[in-house]
Order: structure tokens, then C-alpha cells, then sequence
């Protein structure tokens, strides 16, 4: 039984890390493997120009963006979870699940002509409601400060549902008849949810925290890629380390700084994983991975 998947991890996991290989040579298409060893010059490309060099910029935004989308999410998913889990009227409760789940099983290139379709400079929907209300059109896309924004928003939108029902999951997990203790008591909803529901929540806030924190150098490419494209107007607020990874193997064809930014982004994230893990263990051993 666990052949398939042994296979599958040496075939699509392990292999592929004799990759690394490439992060220094100075690749030569026609030499293959016979190009020339460079050593560390791939990374000393990247690394010039310290605070402004690429990598900088590229690291910079793969986490601000990543801290956005771990806080927001979180907040956002769990108070959805709240409030599904208070409200009394279930067919409400279904409908709601419903309609939020339905954005994660969208494909990233629909939801590309989406943002398109809204924010295009002659006929998006929002410039229309503009002239139609008599003010300027708003060129979003020579506009790199907004794209933060416009970013941060599609990828809530999208994981809202999915997220709030792995946490409404946990809150149904909790024993009822500490809900109805802390009413007989007297507790309000507001204080049975600080009390009770948020201490509860905690092993499963941590985890679930553990597991996105260990990506934040892992940039959402498909969000990226399929919504900004190639657009050299907003790469300075918008590219990070995969979107620059994929852009130097197929457009620039520069195969080792492709596989050294590559290389560092996962040699930092695993810093990262171990960092955040003996911090919470040190913090809260019982919820750490390992």
C-alpha cells in the first residue's frame, strides 16, 4: 500500500533536488551538465546591492505578503467560524458555507479575468461606475500602491470559506455542556466566546499557524502570476521570489539565478520552520511539531 506513495515522494521529491546542482554553474543550454561551475556567483548576483539588491526586494515582498495573508486569514476564518457557530437559523448557517466555499474550487485564471474585468483602465466595471458618476477613470495598472490591497483581498476571498469551516469543525469539537455551565451561570455570548470558544481554539489556531508560517517563503504563484502577469509597472510591489523564479527559467532563460534564489528560499524557510517551532516549544511544548 505505501509503495505508490514512496514512489511518488522519490520520483516528484527527492530527485528533483539534484536540482540544487544548478544554483551553481553558469548554465549552458548546449553543455547541459558540462557547463560550467561558477560557485557562488549566482548568489552573489542576487545578494549585490544589499537592502537593494533582488533578493532583498524579492524576500521583502514573499513575506510581508505572506504575514498579510497568515494574520488577515486567520482573523478573518475564525471569526466567520464564530459567528456561523452563534447564529441559531442553521439553513442561514449552510447557505452561507455554501456560497462561501464555492471561490476555493475557482480556477486562478477565472478569477484572473475577474480582477481584469473590474479593474481595466477602458472598460473594467469600477472605471465604468467612475464615468458613469461623472469622476476620472483610475489607471490601476500603472498604479503599483494599490495592488497590496487588491492582492491581500482576492486571496481572503478566496480561502474565506475553506478556512472558517476547518475552524468551525474545531469549534464543534467542543463539549457542549460547557456552553450551557457558563449559561446557566449567567455568561453572555460575547463572554462564552472569550472564555470558552477563543481558549479552546488555541491548539488549532497554533498548528494551523505552525503549517503557514513553515510556507511563508512559498509565495502564492498562481495568485501572482495569473493576476499581474508580466506587468513591469507593478513588479516592484508585486514580485516575489516564485514569480522571479519562474520569470528567469522561461523568459530569461537564466536557469542558474532561477535555481540560487530557488535554493535560498528553501534553505531560509526551513530556518524559519525551526525558529518558529522552538519558540512555540519553548512557549507551549504540547503544541509544538516536533
Amino acid at each position: 500500500m505505501l509503495t505508490p506513495m514512496i514512489v511518488f515522494f522519490i520520483l516528484f521529491s527527492y530527485l528533483p533536488m539534484f536540482g540544487v546542482y544548478y544554483a551553481f554553474v553558469d548554465y549552458d543550454f548546449s553543455k547541459g551538465i558540462a557547463s560550467k561551475f561558477v560557485w557562488f556567483k549566482n548568489f552573489e548576483f542576487l545578494f549585490q546591492g544589499g537592502f537593494d539588491s533582488i533578493i532583498w526586494k524579492l524576500t521583502k515582498n514573499t513575506i510581508l505578503y505572506n504575514i498579510a495573508f497568515i494574520g488577515l486569514n486567520t482573523f478573518f476564518q475564525m471569526s466567520v467560524a464564530i459567528l456561523l457557530r452563534e447564529l441559531t437559523y442553521k439553513k442561514f448557517v449552510k447557505t452561507s458555507q455554501t456560497l462561501m466555499f464555492m471561490p476555493y474550487f475557482v480556477s486562478m485564471v477565472i478569477i484572473s479575468s475577474i480582477v481584469y474585468n473590474l479593474f481595466n483602465y477602458d472598460f473594467g466595471v469600477i472605471n465604468s461606475a467612475f464615468t458613469a458618476m461623472g469622476f476620472e477613470k483610475f489607471d490601476f495598472y500603472a498604479t503599483p500602491a494599490v495592488w497590496p490591497f487588491i492582492i491581500v483581498a482576492v486571496e481572503i476571498w478566496k480561502g474565506l470559506g475553506y478556512g472558517s469551516v476547518i475552524y468551525l469543525a474545531s469549534i464543534m469539537g467542543i463539549d457542549e455542556s460547557i456552553y450551557e455551565a457558563a449559561y446557566v451561570d449567567g455568561a453572555s455570548k460575547w463572554q462564552r466566546i472569550i472564555h470558552i470558544t477563543l481558549p479552546l481554539l488555541k491548539p488549532t489556531v497554533i498548528v494551523l499557524l505552525l503549517f503557514s508560517l513553515g510556507s511563508i517563503m512559498r509565495g502564492q504563484f498562481d495568485l501572482f502570476w495569473n493576476i499581474i502577469g508580466q506587468n513591469g509597472f507593478l513588479l516592484n510591489a508585486t514580485d516575489i521570489i516564485d514569480t522571479y523564479v519562474y520569470r528567469s527559467l522561461t523568459v530569461n532563460f537564466s536557469m542558474g539565478l532561477g535555481s540560487a534564489a530557488g535554493l535560498f528560499q528553501s534553505v531560509f524557510g526551513l530556518f524559519v520552520i525551526l525558529t518558529v517551532n522552538y519558540i512555540v516549544k519553548k512557549a507551549d511544548k504540547e503544541n509544538a511539531l516536533f
